[in-house]
């Protein structure tokens, strides 16, 4: 199983799929990681020896031209599965369909409750108990597709944004690096039968 990793930010989600890979945990091939700005992802990346690209916004005429580039670029790699780990991009409804149900994102709260940017706050300000996280496959929606994995995560008397949404990560990279295992091993599965059938 191929994928890219879509990253924008420190690249911590990806590092756990790097170390599950490196360790044996993941079987399958990082394809590429891409990002939409230089970040600390893409060092991850680099120094793991995996191929990385650039796509940036500020290259491109508009929004539209912006979302073919990165469509056709993550194309190019042929992926299974493209990872948004900490992609921190919306993209539009045709690269969604070009890739549908093969675009993973993690979202800091138990989808369908608290979509959106700021899941974590809105929880908090909901005075809820038990909140979470939710690894799902991308849909033209904000935080709408359908759901593969979740995770919940006790909320704290005394828990602010910073030290709920940090034990959110810790559950996140556990659950994402699960969720691709277990397509990975689907896919493995599936190619196996495949080939017995020919």
């Amino acid at each position: 199983m191929r994928i890219v990793v879509m990253v924008s930010g420190s690249g911590t989600n990806l590092q756990s799929i790097l170390d599950a890979v490196a360790a044996g945990e993941l079987p399958l091939d990082i394809a590429a990681v891409g990002a939409d700005k230089p970040c600390l992802g893409i060092e991850r990346a680099q120094a793991a020896g995996v191929p990385t690209f650039l796509v940036q916004p500020g290259d491109y005429a508009d929004r539209p031209s912006w979302n073919r580039a990165l469509e056709e670029k993550i194309a190019s790699y042929n992926p299974d599965y493209i990872v948004f780990a900490g992609f921190m991009r919306i993209v539009d409804a045709q690269l969604v369909e070009r890739f549908k149900n093969r675009i993973i994102n993690t979202h800091p709260a138990l989808l369908p409750s608290f979509p959106g940017a700021h899941g974590v706050r809105d929880a908090l300000a909901h005075g809820v108990k038990i909140t979470g996280l939710t690894v799902h496959f991308v849909d033209a929606g904000v935080d709408t597709g359908p759901i593969l994995a979740q995770a919940a995560v006790p909320v704290l008397d005394d828990d602010t944004e910073e030290t709920l949404h940090e034990r959110i990560k810790v559950q996140e990279r556990r659950l994402l690096v699960q969720t691709i295992a277990s397509l990975a091993e689907s896919h493995g599965a599936a190619s196996d039968g495949a080939a017995s059938d020919s």
